[in-house]
């Protein structure tokens, strides 16, 4: 299955190419071992795990001062059922609304929920993401929307401009743990400097090694996709400011 039938391929490609070139043998092999690095667990948890610890979550949110929690929205799903209506969350962004409402239930401050409609067939995340708060329990004053932004970088413009309106200077930031340090990042290019709470892990702190980590996997490449789209991104971000 792939991706391990496209290794065994191209170690078999290796072996005919040794007969007219080793040079081009060598430099096919060394592809095929970097690409069958990237599809094992091994390096995927590795990579991603240096990616997710960048930023850690406050020991006493209680104590942090938070005046209102900014929730990132990361996709939305239009025209399903749902439990109280029509549309639902993605599971990232359905993590990272499931911590944002225990935070919202500790710390009894506003949630701004910030995601607008990305594409003609996805839903409009902030409107469910709210819609999913009122069923949850958080107050309907207690929730704001953000609906346009439909990236990173204008989810951090468009949620700085009502944190100013509405005098908020202390955001608690949540959302998936990968995403936080672009996250970060972008907002502090707009001169907020919010307390960041990473949610939605996906690996395991100090993983310990098994076998099974080094069977290359659909899942694992995903992964290490994930990271590498993360770094170019914040690569663009720091250079652009986009």
């Amino acid at each position: 299955m792939p991706p391990g039938i496209f290794i065994v391929l191209m170690l078999a490609l290796c072996v005919k190419l040794l007969k007219f070139s080793k040079k081009l043998s060598t430099a096919v092999f060394v592809v095929t071992l970097l690409f069958y690095l990237l599809c094992t667990s091994l390096v995927a948890e590795k990579f991603m795990g240096w990616l997710e610890e960048r930023h850690t979550p406050p020991a006493q949110v209680e104590n942090s001062g938070a005046d209102i929690i900014v929730l990132l929205g990361g996709g939305a799903i239009s025209q399903v059922p749902d439990v109280d209506g029509v549309g639902a969350l993605c599971a990232s962004p359905a993590n990272r609304l499931l911590t944002a409402v225990r935070l919202q239930k500790m710390l009894d401050v506003p949630i701004l929920i910030s995601g607008g409609q990305v594409y003609s067939d996805s839903g409009a995340e902030a409107e469910i993401s709210a819609r999913i708060l009122k069923s949850l329990g958080v107050p309907e004053d207690k929730i704001l929307t953000e609906t346009k932004s439909i990236n990173t970088s204008q989810n951090a413009r468009y949620c700085a401009a009502i944190l100013r309106e509405k005098n908020f200077d202390k955001p608690l930031l949540v959302t998936s743990a990968f995403h936080m340090n672009r996250a970060m990042l972008n907002f502090n290019m707009r001169r907020f400097k919010p307390i960041a709470y990473p949610t939605d892990f996906t690996v395991a702190h100090n993983p310990t090694f098994h076998y099974t980590k080094l069977r290359p996997q659909a899942e694992a490449l995903l992964l290490n996709v994930t990271v590498m789209q993360e770094l170019l991104r914040t690569c663009v971000t720091e250079i652009f400011g986009i």
